[in-house]
């Protein structure tokens, strides 16, 4: 006989998760549309979810008040920081790009790392602080992000993300930095969900905050795109 859901069972859960995805892309995806401020506030907004959970994060690691005043000071930096890259790069392309270019790529690694990871298995990168990420996932991860920028790369050549494409489709060069920066966001991403989760085990919980049904915090879904659009504005600002 079947399960019956009760509302409480894995197929309920499962449906709260899918509706709160729906409901975040929609709203994300408005906001990026829309762009001008109404993007620049919605980032704004993220970004003080993000700190707003960090700082309580912090306040149950155990820290010395100096040591939170640091840690409050690291996180303004890092994710002020960051929230400057998705802005500039919510101002300097068109919303269609950003979703392809720049956001799909991060999303793959989540989606390849997952697969890879569930497929094949094998040694894990850092048990001690995430137990289900493998090296095959990482590998994944960069794979899956590999073949979306070429992908973009090939069908959307304008956008030059990786050096202008010649009139015979992707050149050699299009293609080494493809691979390069394919597996930078992957290195990056992962790096970002690992460092999230070390503060969460020194902290004692399992999600940075209950804002979002079914998936946990603004800090366990933005981890990793924390991480890669840190990158994004230094190279861009200071680099």
């Amino acid at each position: 006989m079947a399960d019956v859901d009760t509302g409480t069972g894995p197929q309920s859960d499962l449906l709260l998760r899918l509706i709160s995805a729906v409901v975040m892309v929609c709203v994300a995806g408005s906001a990026l549309w829309l762009g001008g401020w109404i993007w620049i506030g919605f980032v704004a907004l993220l970004a003080i979810g993000v700190l707003w959970e960090w700082n309580k994060l912090t306040n149950l690691m155990g820290l010395t008040a100096l040591g939170q005043a640091l840690w409050l000071f690291f996180g303004v930096v890092y994710v002020g920081t960051a929230a400057l890259g998705m802005a500039q790069i919510g101002e300097v392309y068109a919303a269609w790009f950003v979703a392809i270019g720049f956001i799909a790529p991060i999303i793959a690694v989540d989606v390849g790392a997952y697969f890879a990871g569930r497929a094949i298995g094998g040694p894990k990168i850092a048990p001690s602080i995430s137990p289900s990420k493998t090296w095959a996932g990482l590998g994944g991860g960069a794979l899956a992000a590999i073949i979306v920028a070429l992908c973009v790369q090939y069908f959307f050549p304008e956008g030059e993300l990786f050096g202008p494409a010649s009139q015979d489709g992707l050149s050699a060069m299009n293609v080494l930095g493809i691979v390069v920066v394919g597996i930078l966001i992957a290195v990056l991403a992962q790096a970002g969900d690992f460092f999230e989760s070390w503060m969460k085990r020194k902290a004692g919980v399992k999600d940075s905050s209950n804002l979002i049904p079914g998936h946990g915090g603004l800090f366990d879904r933005l981890d990793g795109f924390l991480a890669v659009f840190f990158v994004v504005a230094l190279t861009r600002n200071f680099l």
